[in-house]
């Protein structure tokens, strides 16, 4: 399954390389865009900010600064502890997936069950979200590759973390997660 899921992504680019489409890809991280902490003036400062939260900017990238909109609303979400308006950024379909180590689930309702059994369920804190190192590539007017980290910090000093990859599409106008492939590391 990893071989054919590695393979599968060039195969997209190539193809739509070949019928004509235009790729656009927004990088966050070392040498990319990034807002910078306004108070980092100083050379003693970059160790610091370095270790800030390193966010894209999407404003050449038609559909990009309204992605990153989506998932800066999710992080505010999942941080007041909503999990209904975490969801509004996925597609409200039977046919939404979501994969991850424990295996694939299909549509909406599930994932949000998903989540509530992880993350709400007796004994469990949903923690302080972070996404991280994001990198977005428009794959056409309507859709669009967005790779990234995700963190969860928790009360007890606790973090765990890893890597996303999501399928957003314009639906009725609106940026929403198709697919979700999210691992821990």
């Amino acid at each position: 399954m990893k071989k054919r899921t590695t393979l599968l992504l060039p195969l997209i680019l190539i193809s739509s390389l070949l019928i004509g489409l235009n790729f656009t890809t927004i990088q966050t991280g070392a040498g990319a865009p990034a807002i910078q902490n306004k108070n980092s003036h100083r050379k003693d400062d970059d160790k610091e900010e370095k270790k800030e939260e390193k966010k894209a900017v999407a404003t050449n990238v038609k559909g990009g600064d309204r992605i990153l909109a989506v998932l800066d609303k999710q992080v505010a979400a999942w941080n007041a502890g909503d999990l209904e308006k975490f969801m509004v950024g996925y597609w409200r379909s039977p046919e939404l997936t979501f994969y991850s180590s424990n295996g694939k689930v299909n549509g909406w309702e599930a994932t949000l069950e998903r989540y509530r059994k992880t993350y709400q369920a007796e004994g469990r804190e949903m923690g302080k979200l972070v996404f991280d190192d994001l990198d977005i590539t428009m794959l056409g007017p309507d859709s669009a590759l967005v790779r990234g980290r995700w963190k969860l910090a928790f009360s007890d000093g606790k973090q765990i973390g890893g890597i996303f990859t999501l399928v957003f599409r314009q639906l009725r106008n609106e940026w929403k997660i198709v697919h979700d492939h999210t691992s821990s590391t």
